[in-house]
């Protein structure tokens, strides 16, 4: 691994440091040095040679696409840059941008236009790498912040006032993007996907640099193992829908990627985890911050907790947090793990569609622009069973689930979000012929119905560039029903010996302040208040093997309330040590 050695004086403080670079960068971006270069016969590789050496400036260039072994005459005599430039590429299709001091030599727009209308002409599949970067510790976005693509050289761009960036005509592949500003950690992005179906949104979180070195040493920093939350130090991870994507025997399902952790061990036929030892069931399933039922298809069916299937598509989820101990003080009512997913924005900038056709099901989704004054935006995504579509309704493993998210920035009163997922399950089983008896499952008949539906209204608002509250209003509504009966081995009757009803519903409401009070130190205090609604009727057989009808065994109706508040602080001692400090309650009514 290469490393660069930077020496920094030890008596000049990096404030100073910090002051100046502005003013450096200004001045290399407004000056324009003269060049002079006269040959008769001069590739294009060894003018942009003179060009750096007089100037200092740098020359970025993409080489499979620039033929850089075109010879011409040239004739520069004290001709300022821009103009060397202009000169030097005129009837080559290429143009020039100036980025503090780097040239970056790419494409005309003109020129793409000609090679995208006419079609004898050979390009390469692109598509555009956009994105949002964000402060890590308080949440405001950062401009300015340079975007690069290591693996091809001369695209890259910097971020808007808005710490929103764009670079167009990436090829399709997979690529490392990184994110560097001064005063923060650079952020290293691995294995990202350039198809050529969509768009590819990457969010960028950067950590704040707060310590002063006499010398610095530049190294990747990959950091996998940090979550999105900046509350939590230890016990989590990070998790992409493109590493879930790529897990073998994953389903796209970040449940069953994250059995790959220590700690955490899983199962083939469902995407039930037991972490450190604990059953599936105490794990803890939150989206956009509320805590919801598992979204999964056909869940605590086969066992205490788990699935068959995620009921979130990769097209609509983000980056996610999955915690294995030691969670912050805000996570509370979870004994063993936690998932915390996000639901991406909608692409904000054009409209995109996407259908898929799979073993398992369709899938159908799309996104774009609701207004683009406002940079408000949609993304819907539905799936079906494809045993839904090609059988009768004896069949069994029957699903659909709809998700959707709708994003509302504002210039004064905060961003307001509205999301949505709903899931329904039917499962139905049919006896067998007598003569293929040989258990008890053989002579019974099974109907399953599950429904699932989980919203809500969220709303952040920045109070200061450093302080935001972000408050969020949400339903959760579950139901299942499982109805079996059996034909009797004597008189060949029919008898129920199972009939279970299960119905819950809840109402939450929570908001909490985060604010960073300096450098080496944030806090986020906030409550949550829920309300409990639930609705159960169980009636079971004691005894299925000897044909008894089913019985009474649990009945009940009511509604209980809980309020849990929290507060946690995450200090930054040293380069090395940093503390989480919280405490947590609640209370059952």
């Amino acid at each position: 691994m290469n490393q660069i050695n930077v020496y920094i004086n030890p008596f000049r403080k990096l404030l100073f440091i910090l002051f100046l670079f502005p003013v450096f960068e200004s001045f290399s971006q407004t000056a324009n040095p003269l060049v002079n270069l006269q040959n008769d016969d001069i590739s294009l590789k060894d003018a942009f040679i003179h060009i750096e050496q007089q100037t200092g400036y740098s020359i970025a260039y993409e080489q499979s696409g620039l033929d850089l072994q075109i010879k011409r005459k040239i004739s520069l005599s004290d001709m300022p840059l821009k103009e060397s430039l202009e000169h030097i590429l005129k009837n080559t299709g290429y143009t020039y941008k100036i980025r503090s001091y780097h040239i970056i030599i790419y494409p005309h727009p003109n020129q793409l236009k000609t090679v995208e209308t006419n079609p004898g002409i050979k390009r390469k599949v692109t598509q555009t790498i956009r994105g949002i970067v964000k402060d890590a510790s308080s949440g405001p976005s950062l401009s300015s912040v340079t975007i690069a693509i290591p693996e091809i050289p001369g695209i890259g761009t910097s971020t808007n006032e808005k710490g929103e960036f764009i670079i167009p005509g990436v090829p399709v592949g997979r690529y490392q993007v990184i994110a560097s500003f001064v005063g923060y950690h650079t952020y290293y992005m691995n294995e990202v996907l350039v198809n050529s179906s969509k768009e590819t949104f990457l969010e960028f979180q950067l950590q704040e640099n707060i310590f002063e070195l006499d010398e610095v040493v530049v190294l990747p920093e990959i950091k996998k193992d940090e979550t999105l939350n900046p509350m939590a130090i230890t016990g989590g991870r990070m998790i992409s829908m493109e590493e879930a994507s790529r897990f073998a025997n994953g389903f796209d399902d970040p449940a069953r990627l994250s059995a790959a952790f220590a700690g955490v061990a899983g199962d083939v036929a469902s995407n039930g985890v037991a972490i450190r030892g604990n059953a599936p069931q105490f794990t803890q399933w939150r989206l956009e911050g509320v805590e919801i039922p598992a979204p999964t298809h056909y869940a605590d069916l086969f066992g205490l907790g788990g699935g068959f299937l995620s009921a979130l598509s990769t097209q609509v989820t983000g980056n996610s947090d999955f915690y294995n101990g030691a969670f912050p003080a805000e996570y509370t009512n979870a004994l063993s793990g936690i998932f915390d997913i996000h639901l991406r924005n909608g692409n904000n900038r054009k409209h995109e569609h996407t259908f898929q056709f799979a073993l398992l099901g369709v899938d159908f989704a799309s996104e774009g622009p609701l207004g683009r004054k406002q940079n408000s935006s949609y993304l819907l995504n539905y799936r079906l069973s494809s045993t839904s579509l090609a059988t009768d309704g004896e069949t069994n493993l029957k699903y659909q689930d709809l998700a959707f998210k709708l994003h509302f920035p504002t210039e004064k009163a905060g961003t307001f979000s509205v999301w949505m997922l709903g899931l329904t399950d039917r499962n139905k089983t049919k006896r067998e012929e007598e003569a293929d008896w040989e258990t008890l499952v053989d002579r019974q008949t099974t109907d399953i119905k599950q429904e699932k539906l989980s919203g809500g209204i969220t709303h952040h608002y920045y109070i200061t560039p450093n302080t935001y509250i972000r408050s969020s209003l949400s339903a959760i509504y579950s139901k299942d029903r499982i109805v079996q009966d059996q034909l009797t081995l004597q008189n060949q009757q029919i008898i129920y010996v199972a009939d279970l009803q299960n119905y819950k519903w809840d109402f939450v409401a929570g908001s909490y302040l985060h604010k960073k009070f300096s450098s080496r130190h944030i806090n986020r205090t906030g409550i949550t208040f829920s309300n409990l609604n639930y609705d159960l009727d169980y009636k079971v057989s004691p005894y299925m093997g000897l044909d008894i009808p089913m019985q009474l065994i649990a009945q009940g109706k009511g509604a209980n309330s809980v309020v849990s508040a929290f507060s946690s602080s995450v200090i930054n001692i040293n380069e090395f040590l940093k503390a989480s400090l919280g405490i947590t309650g609640q209370y059952l009514t």
